[in-house]
């Protein structure tokens, strides 16, 4: 859909390479703010046409603004606000095509048009969410979408 500016494969190459990067930048690690911060500057340079890329920690039933890539953004989200919260309280990925349509987005950053929420949870527990801004709409695919919970189980696995 898009092209990669340093990944010049087919599509499930650059993905593929990508899982590869992050495997490699979690090893030996184990500490959730340094390895949360490479995950998402390694996207951040993987995904084209992105305004903005980060994480949302889960505390005490709210998200707290965590490692990022972009603009200064909210830096405290309800439970079950926005896409991250409700995203975060159905522990389920959420995809917000177009956010103009999304009734209870939180505007953090006026050049969204789409946003993806990805839960992180471990042993049933939530830990934070993976939230990825376009300046477009209808930005991410399924398979693209299927590929960042990949992402993320693989972030999971070494927390």
């Amino acid at each position: 859909m898009f092209e990669h500016k340093k990944y010049n494969g087919t599509q499930e190459q650059n993905y593929a390479l990508l899982q590869m990067q992050l495997v490699a930048l979690l090893e030996g690690k184990n500490n959730l703010i340094t390895d949360l911060a490479n995950a998402a500057a390694l996207l951040n340079q993987f995904l084209p046409a992105i305004n903005w890329v980060g994480f949302y920690l889960y505390h005490e039933g709210d998200l707290i603004l965590g490692p990022f890539q972009g603009l200064p953004a909210c830096t405290r989200i309800p439970l079950g606000k926005g896409v991250c919260g409700a995203a975060a309280l159905a522990k389920q990925t959420l995809y917000v095509e177009d956010v103009s349509r999304y009734p209870d987005h939180i505007a953090c950053d006026a050049a969204t048009k789409s946003e993806l929420v990805i839960p992180l949870i471990k042993n049933n527990a939530l830990i934070a969410v993976l939230d990825i801004d376009s300046p477009i709409t209808h930005r991410f695919d399924p398979f693209e979408i299927e590929q960042l919970e990949n992402y993320v189980r693989q972030l999971i696995s070494s927390l």
